[in-house]
């Protein structure tokens, strides 16, 4: 307000402001809150801002609740322009800028993680297929910085790629880099932005390393992976507060419970937490509220601060809820199997026809199929330190013999435990390979199940089954 605005326009944010919206009313400034973000517990004690802009208003019509940060803000663009045209069908020029607009919203629905079906599932996959023709300097300059022109560029490559460059300069500095990046960098200081955006994500990627290390490790010595303690909260005054949300996921994936990881500092503490399906970690904050400083996000993930005195109280609370609420089944990582199939049948035409499906993400997963008694024929560790194991597995059925290869990414470790001629069950994701112009279909491995020299049975009942999707 003191530098001469009337209006400001949150994005992906402010839901649960109150006080903000009061001191912009007081202060004369018009406050437009557009977010998707867990209402109030309370859902009429909202903020008292000109407008709110949220897919799940009380009272509210609309359609479809699942729209990201972006999202909303993308629809609002499409109705300012409507009003602006005075028409439902905008002009050309309009029409041009929306679409222009359509990468970024792929950008922000893929990397918040929310649920690939309804409108995020189209958003996506429009927004993906102009992705590389995009005339926006800003991000065509990412996409070189990340070696992905000449790939094709699906959610995979926007969740593990594109996205967590753009997170790591505001988890490790300040988001603005990445702001300008896309607003109105000239191409010279675009290219130099996408390249530093780069060397920020491999410093973040070595810091959450070290993190996960000792997070993982305080986890089981505190007891907090047993059945009776079914959450995980821990603190450290070096743990960095914009990379623990990342570490979060690697210990929800690994010990199967949800997680909040924080940053213990002299006044306060702050972090986050992400969940497993099933169990709401925003309740979880919401029974706990009386000792958060703030708090908020929705279901699978949440922010939060608080004063380092309550922090014991905070997790024995927080882990009693979750106690409460996630039975102990849950707590074992499962894997649904779509179907089982043969090995010949896993082919590129297969493949391709399952990548219509996309785009793959949450509540749109790949399907997964099981293959059952298939032969390694070789299986050696790539990637940096060997991390990764590529096999070539082989299954002979009747007179008909097929052979394909496998990916099995963090798999490097069991190398040894794969010896040729090892027989196995596997749980696959079937893709296509496209590599110096050549295509062709593999196998990503999802679990692995060592059979017996002796087994001759396959393991046909739904408890085998389970056997198969069981945790490696």
């Amino acid at each position: 307000r003191r530098e001469g605005a009337q209006l400001v326009i949150s994005v992906d944010c402010g839901i649960t402001a109150k006080e903000s919206a009061r001191t912009a009313s007081e202060i004369g400034l018009d406050l437009i809150i557009t977010d998707h973000h867990n209402l109030p517990e309370d859902g009429d004690d909202l903020p008292a801002a000109y407008a709110l802009v949220h897919p799940r208003l009380p009272g509210s019509d609309y359609p479809f609740g699942e729209l990201c940060g972006a999202g909303v803000a993308f629809k609002l663009a499409w109705q300012l322009a409507r009003v602006w045209c005075n028409s439902e069908r905008v002009s050309e020029s309009l029409q041009k800028v929306m679409l222009d607009m359509l990468p970024l919203v792929a950008l922000g629905t893929i990397a918040d993680v929310v649920p690939l079906v309804g409108e995020n599932r189209v958003l996506s996959s429009f927004g993906l297929r102009l992705i590389k023709k995009t005339p926006l300097v800003g991000l065509r300059a990412l996409i070189e910085a990340s070696d992905l022109m000449d790939e094709k560029i699906d959610c995979e490559k926007v969740g593990f790629v594109l996205g967590p460059r753009l997170n790591a300069c505001g988890r490790l500095g300040h988001a603005s880099a990445a702001m300008r990046l896309f607003c109105d960098a000239p191409v010279d200081e675009a290219v130099k932005i996408a390249n530093d955006l780069t060397r920020v994500n491999r410093e973040r990627q070595e810091m959450q390393r070290k993190i996960y290390g000792r997070a993982a490790a305080l986890a089981e010595d505190r007891g907090m992976t047993r059945e009776d303690r079914r959450a995980i909260v821990l603190a450290d005054a070096d743990w960095h507060p914009g990379v623990v949300g990342i570490v979060c996921s690697r210990l929800v994936e690994q010990f199967g419970r949800p997680a909040i990881l924080l940053n213990r500092g002299e006044e306060l503490c702050r972090g986050s937490g992400r969940s497993i399906d099933g169990y709401s970690i925003h309740a979880g904050l919401a029974s706990c509220a009386e000792m958060l400083t703030t708090w908020g996000g929705h279901d699978m993930a949440a922010g939060l601060s608080l004063a380092p005195d309550n922090l014991d109280r905070f997790a024995e609370q927080l882990i009693a809820h979750a106690n409460e609420h996630i039975e102990p089944e849950n707590l074992v990582p499962a894997l649904t199997i779509d179907c089982g199939a043969e090995l010949a049948e896993v082919t590129l035409k297969a493949a391709e026809e399952i990548r219509t499906l996309s785009p793959f993400g949450r509540a749109n997963r790949r399907p997964l199929i099981c293959v059952q008694d298939v032969t390694v024929q070789e299986a050696r560790p790539v990637g940096a330190n060997g991390r990764h194991l590529s096999l070539r597995i082989m299954q002979q059925n009747g007179g008909r013999r097929a052979e394909l290869r496998a990916i099995w990414f963090g798999g490097g470790e069991f190398a040894g435990d794969l010896a040729n001629g090892q027989r196995l069950d596997l749980v696959i994701e079937p893709k296509v390979n496209d590599w110096n112009g050549r295509r062709s279909a593999e196998a990503e491995i999802r679990d692995v199940r060592l059979r017996s020299r002796t087994e001759t049975t396959r393991p046909e009942t739904r408890a085998g089954m389970d056997a198969v999707a069981g945790r490696r």
